[in-house]
């Protein structure tokens, strides 16, 4: 793990290492691949310093200029949901409601299932 990463980042870290060891999953590179993905959970959530250099300069990350803010979502906590919790929710929603949603998913998770059941 990087210099400076949070205690939360580092427990994350620890945990996911341990985690692959036990189930034996990515042999040899098990701190590897733990440290690739919490990089990117703070990459994702601006910890690190090319995202802070961003926030400096007054310029946007692509992916929050492209898409609504996930508080801006007609679904509370909308990207924490399964493809087919999301597909329950949206029964009751207005199509400018859909279109907001498909342009936060196509911008962030892209997963198929949503996207196509947001178009229909």
């Amino acid at each position: 793990m990087p210099v400076g990463t949070s205690p939360k980042r580092e427990r994350e870290f620890r945990k996911l290492e341990k985690e692959f060891k036990q189930e034996g999953r990515y042999p040899g590179r098990e701190d590897e691949v733990a440290a690739r993905i919490v990089n990117k959970q703070r990459a994702q959530a601006g910890e690190t310093q090319e995202a802070a250099g961003r926030e400096r300069a007054g310029k946007p990350a692509a992916k929050a200029a492209a898409a609504p803010a996930v508080r801006d979502l007609p679904i509370a906590g909308y990207q924490h949901l399964t493809v087919a919790q999301i597909r329950d929710k949206l029964g009751g929603l207005s199509a400018a409601q859909r279109k907001r949603l498909r342009e936060y998913e196509a911008a962030h998770k892209k997963r198929k299932g949503v996207l196509d059941t947001l178009d229909s």
